[in-house]
């Protein structure tokens, strides 16, 4: 039987995260068109409100109905403005383990929401899901990535080298690709130990009860 993440919401002393639903179809679409998402992810540029929609309503639950991953948005507790997105994608439910990745709006970026967040997310693998290991790939060249990974505590275990497939801007304003390097990054339940107790002020997890 293939195992599945549960619905949840996970509090933090500034951020929600919780489900994406259909309101948060336009400011995902905004958010996902932005320069520096475009370089590094595979999203389509540019990125519709219908591709939007499509994946919140289709995509992101059919992945975690298939127990391969999670995607949460990442909330301003105060605004309840959506800032970003942590995902879960390449989930062994035998090895406990999973991949993580985050993407955060340009306007929020420098305010330490996606280190909070991917924390806030970890912690919850490890004592609510009983996960033993977490992984991140950074492009070689995405110093804020690997900022953020460094941050929350994760120990850098090598490179794989040309697995990258980045975007750069053409003189022309199209996209091209570059192929760089991948830095591969593993956080373990040992060295997050202490962090529940910063979480736990914030309000900790919680069950969510309306899915899409």
């Amino acid at each position: 039987m293939t195992s599945t993440f549960p619905t949840i919401s996970i509090s933090t002393e500034r951020l929600v995260l919780r489900p994406l639903d259909e309101d948060d179809v336009p400011a995902l679409a905004e958010m996902m068109n932005d320069e520096q998402i475009g370089a590094w992810t595979g999203v389509p540029q540019p990125y519709s409100q219908q591709a939007a929609h499509r994946w919140i309503t289709e995509d992101a639950p059919d992945e975690r109905t298939a127990g391969r991953g999670l995607a949460l948005a990442v909330t301003e507790f105060l605004t309840q403005r959506l800032v970003g997105v942590i995902q879960l994608t390449r989930t062994d439910w035998h090895v406990r383990s999973t991949e993580l990745s985050y993407i955060v709006a340009s306007w929020a970026r420098g305010e330490g929401y996606a280190s909070e967040a991917a924390l806030a997310t970890a912690q919850w693998l490890f004592t609510d899901q009983k996960f033993e290991r977490i992984e991140l790939r950074t492009a070689a060249d995405n110093t804020a990535s690997q900022q953020v990974a460094q941050k929350i505590g994760c120990i850098s275990e090598g490179v794989l080298r040309g697995a990258c497939i980045a975007r750069a801007r053409a003189e022309d304003g199209t996209w091209t690709e570059v192929r760089t390097d991948y830095i591969v990054w593993s956080l373990l339940p040992e060295d997050i130990e202490g962090a529940g107790d910063q979480l736990a002020e914030g309000g900790g997890f919680t069950s969510y009860t309306d899915w899409n």
